[in-house]
């Protein structure tokens, strides 16, 4: 696996993996499957690994402590504050505040069973606390040791550089994919790239849409969030799906899968994806597309076989960048 860097001296793999998937949102879970998709991980190379109080909540950053404690040494470690929860789950609503996050910092390193976290992220940032304070909490965190590098979630670029001004930011993390591409529009990314931040993709495999194994709604499980999405919504998803087959042949020509193909194209922007999946044979197949190059032929045809103006459906669901600038 290649290895990219991030900022304030921070490399990861290039091909990270969510872990959200293992533990909620998607579904009915398989624990076993998930532990050795993990290890598998690990071993492939896919030493990236993303998690947040959020997902179960908790109860995927346990599952990584479980799957990874006795190889935490060879992981990059990353999870989030998130909305304020309580320890029995109960869910309040945003909380950007240095008090909760070091009360979420803490717990999390219980439930991670580590002494530190890598990259340590504020999963969303709160309108009612000035980044300067949420930052600055996280700050104090790394002057502990309990973390190392810093990340903020869904930032516009004002707040980035606020943010940045206080401490060195290590990632910013927004939803990017051929289906994504606001960060592009936005001056996100390139104010990441200025302030030598890195960017980190979630979800840039448009939820699975960018593969070939969602063809029809039918395959979503009943309780599968995506289902409430804009997106999955079946005149959009049918919409959606057309545009996919435009790129399956574009990955054809290249001898990949429209997946592989999707990742390539993120990893072609300087961007560190962090595909999420439940399976091995899946994780397998992401991972190599580290080693997909391409060209700039390839990507125009795919800018012409996927234009974003055609993608049908906001990605809401989760909240586009803060666009606060306090």
């Amino acid at each position: 696996m290649k290895h990219s860097a991030l900022g304030d001296g921070l490399t990861v793999s290039s091909v990270g993996l969510g872990a959200m998937g293992m533990s909620a949102f998607y579904g009915p879970t398989d624990e076993q499957e998930a532990i050795a998709t993990l290890r598998h991980a690990v071993d492939i190379g896919v030493t990236f690994i993303d998690t947040a109080e959020a997902y179960g909540p908790f109860e995927n950053e346990k599952l990584i402590g479980r799957a990874l404690g006795a190889r935490r040494d060879e992981i990059t470690l990353a999870t989030k504050a998130s909305s304020e929860t309580d320890d029995d789950g109960t869910v309040h609503g945003r909380n950007g505040s240095p008090e909760y996050i070091r009360r979420a910092c803490e717990r999390s390193l219980r439930h991670l069973g580590t002494d530190v976290i890598d990259l340590y992220y504020l999963h969303r940032v709160d309108p009612n606390v000035p980044i300067e304070d949420s930052v600055g909490a996280l700050a104090e965190l790394v002057r502990e040791g309990k973390v190392r590098h810093i990340g903020l979630s869904e930032a516009s670029a004002p707040t980035l550089r606020r943010a940045h001004a206080v401490h060195p930011i290590a990632a910013v993390q927004s939803e990017f994919s051929l289906f994504a591409r606001d960060m592009l529009r936005n001056d996100e990314k390139a104010t990441a790239d200025e302030l030598g931040i890195g960017v980190v993709a979630f979800s840039p495999l448009g939820r699975g849409t960018l593969t070939d194994s969602i063809r029809s709604l039918d395959e979503l499980d009943a309780g599968d969030a995506r289902r409430r999405l804009p997106r999955f919504q079946p005149e959009a998803f049918a919409a959606n799906r057309r545009l996919v087959e435009r790129v399956e042949a574009v990955a054809r020509d290249k001898g990949a899968t429209v997946a592989q193909i999707a990742l390539a194209w993120v990893l072609s922007e300087g961007v560190v994806p962090i595909p999420g999946t439940r399976r091995r044979p899946r994780l397998d197949e992401n991972a190599a597309a580290a080693d997909i190059p391409l060209t700039a032929e390839d990507r125009m045809r795919l800018a012409e076989a996927l234009p974003e103006s055609e993608v049908v459906g906001s990605r809401d669901g989760i909240d586009a960048p803060d666009g606060v600038d306090r």
